[in-house]
C-alpha cells in the first residue's frame, strides 16, 4: 500500500472512506435540521422539561452554511443541542431555564486552533523583533529561567479567563507541562487540545524527546475518557526536531490515530535554511518522513509555492492561520483564499499572547478577512460567513472534533456564544454576521456556554478566584521584570 493510500483516501475532500459515510449522513441531518427550522416537521420528542431554552434575535448555526435565523430559539438538554425552532414553537416548551436575548446573535463557540496559553505571562516582554531574534535572544532565555508548573498554571489560567470572556470555548495549546494546562482547562470547564511539545534538546519538564513523548502518552492515557480534553503530538518545528524523532512521532501518531501539531513554513528564512541544509523544503521533508496526512495540523504556513500547494491538497493537511502574530513578527502571509479555492481546510489561531499580544478571536477574524482580501487582491475573498466558519467548524475539523462542536447542530455539545449588538457603535445592523466580523470585538460577548454550562453570564466571567488570579499574575510580572532588568544590566 502506498504512503498516500495509507494516510488519505479522498484528495479533494480530505475525508477517509469512513468520514465520507459520516459526511453523507451529516448532509441528511442538515436537510432535517432545515426542515425543523422551517417548522415543516412535527415537534421533536422532548423530555417533559428541558434544561435550557435560549431565544435570540439572530442565530447563526454555521451548518447549514450561510444561514442567519431571525427570532429562533435553541433547545439544550444534558449539555447537548436538541434542535433549533421558531420562537413560536419555543413558547410551547417547558424549560428549567429560559434566556431571552432580544439584541443578540448566537453563534457556535469560537475555536482558537493554535496558541501557547501560559505565554500570557510574557505578554509585552519582547516586542517589535523578528522571529529568530525574538526567540533566541528573549523568549527562550526567559522560558529557561521562569517556566515551571506554577508558571504554566498561572499563565494558562490567565489565558483561559481571557479566551472564555472573549467567546472562545475551545483552544489548542502547545506548551510545556501540558498536564498542568489540561488540569486548568478541566477546572474551568473549557474544551482543549493539548499538544505535548517534542524537541530534541532539553525543555522544561523533559530532558529529551523520549521523556517528552513518554509523559505525553501518559497524559493521553489519563485524558482519554474526558470529553473536554484531547491530546496531540507537538513536535515544535522541522528545524528543532530531527528525522529519528519525527519518525517515532509519526509511528506513534499513526498507531494511536492522534493529531500532530507543528509550526511549519513559518518564515522564508526557515525554508531557505532547510533547502540549504537538506536540499528540500520542510514540507517535502515531512512528506519523505510520512508525516503528511489529514492529522497534520500545520501552523502558520506563510511560505507556500505550487509544489507545497499540491502536497497540502493531496494529503489533506490541516492549515492553522495566525495572521496577527505573523504580521507582528513580519513572518509573511498565508495565502488563505488560494488554499480555500483548492479545498484545503484552514482554521484560525491567535498564537501566544507574547507574539500577538491578545487572544481576541474577534480581532483575529477581522484581521484574517482583511488580510485575505489584501493578499489575494480580491475584495470578495474570505467573506463574513467563510471567516466565521474558519473560526468555528473549520477549527473543529482541524482538531478532529467536528462531530462534537463547531456548529449549532442537533447532537453536538452546546458550545455557544451570545454577542450583544445593541451598542450605539454597532448600529444599524443590516447583516449581523458582517457586524460580527468587521465591527465587534471581544467586549461585545455577553454570554458563553461550554457543553451547556454557562461560563460567562451578562458579561461576567463565572470562574472562581479571579482576584487571586490577578494577584498571582502581578507577582509573576514583578519577578520577570526585575529579572529582565538585571539581565540587561
Amino acid at each position: 500500500m502506498s504512503l498516500l493510500n495509507r494516510h488519505y483516501t479522498h484528495p479533494r475532500s480530505g475525508l477517509t472512506n469512513t468520514e465520507m459515510k459520516c459526511h453523507c449522513t451529516q448532509s441528511k441531518a442538515n436537510v432535517i435540521l432545515l426542515r425543523m427550522i422551517q417548522d415543516e416537521l412535527p415537534m421533536l420528542s422532548l423530555p417533559d422539561s428541558i434544561d435550557l431554552l435560549i431565544s435570540a434575535r439572530w442565530i447563526v448555526p454555521v451548518v447549514p452554511a450561510d444561514q442567519v435565523l431571525e427570532n429562533h430559539a435553541i433547545i439544550v438538554h444534558q449539555g447537548r443541542i436538541l434542535g433549533i425552532v421558531s420562537q413560536a414553537r419555543a413558547a410551547e416548551l417547558q424549560a428549567r431555564e429560559r434566556r431571552e436575548l432580544p439584541n443578540h446573535v448566537l453563534i457556535p463557540g469560537l475555536i482558537n486552533a493554535h496558541g501557547h496559553a501560559a505565554m500570557s505571562l510574557f505578554r509585552g516582554l519582547a516586542d517589535d523583533l523578528p522571529l529568530m531574534s525574538w526567540l533566541n535572544d528573549h523568549i527562550w532565555p526567559a522560558e529557561g529561567r521562569w517556566v515551571s508548573e506554577a508558571f504554566v498554571r498561572t499563565g494558562t489560567r490567565l489565558a483561559v479567563s481571557e479566551m472564555l470572556r472573549g467567546g472562545t470555548t475551545c483552544f489548542a495549546d502547545m506548551y510545556f507541562y501540558p498536564e498542568t494546562a489540561a488540569q486548568v482547562a478541566i477546572e474551568a470547564g473549557m474544551r482543549a487540545q493539548l499538544a505535548f511539545p517534542v524537541v530534541d534538546n532539553p525543555i522544561p519538564g523533559a530532558q529529551n524527546s523520549a521523556e517528552a513523548i513518554s509523559k505525553g502518552l501518559r497524559l493521553h492515557d489519563d485524558s482519554k475518557h474526558n470529553e473536554l480534553i484531547s491530546i496531540a503530538f507537538g513536535p515544535h518545528a522541522p528545524y528543532t526536531v530531527g528525522d529519528e524523532t519525527l519518525i517515532r512521532v509519526r509511528t506513534l501518531a499513526d498507531e494511536l490515530e492522534l493529531p500532530v501539531h507543528m509550526h511549519v513554513h513559518e518564515t522564508a528564512f526557515e525554508v531557505e535554511e532547510a533547502v540549504r541544509q537538506s536540499g528540500m523544503r520542510p514540507l517535502q521533508r515531512l512528506r519523505e518522513l510520512g508525516l503528511l496526512s489529514p492529522r497534520l495540523q500545520a501552523v502558520h504556513m506563510t511560505q507556500i509555492d505550487d509544489q507545497d500547494l499540491r502536497l497540502l491538497d493531496d494529503f489533506g493537511v490541516q492549515i492553522i492561520h495566525c495572521p496577527e502574530s505573523n504580521m507582528k513578527l513580519a513572518s509573511g502571509f498565508c495565502p488563505v483564499q488560494r488554499l480555500l479555492d483548492n479545498g484545503i481546510n484552514v482554521a484560525l489561531g491567535t498564537d501566544g499572547a507574547a507574539s500577538n499580544n491578545d487572544l481576541d478571536m474577534f480581532g483575529e477574524l477581522r484581521t484574517a478577512a482583511l488580510l485575505a482580501k489584501g493578499v489575494s487582491g480580491q475584495p470578495t475573498a474570505l467573506n463574513a460567513h467563510s471567516a466565521l466558519r474558519m473560526a468555528t467548524l473549520s477549527g473543529a475539523q482541524a482538531l478532529g472534533i467536528a462531530e462534537q462542536t463547531g456548529s449549532l447542530e442537533p447532537g453536538k455539545f452546546a458550545d455557544m456564544v451570545a454577542v450583544d449588538l445593541s451598542a450605539l457603535p454597532l448600529q444599524p445592523v443590516y447583516h449581523p454576521v458582517s457586524q460580527l466580523l468587521y465591527t465587534c470585538n471581544a467586549s461585545q460577548v455577553s454570554d458563553v456556554w461550554v457543553a451547556g454550562r454557562q461560563k460567562v453570564r451578562s458579561g461576567q466571567l463565572q470562574l472562581a478566584d479571579q482576584d487571586g488570579l490577578l494577584e498571582a499574575v502581578n507577582e509573576w510580572a514583578q519577578q520577570i521584570q526585575i529579572g529582565d532588568e538585571q539581565h540587561d544590566a
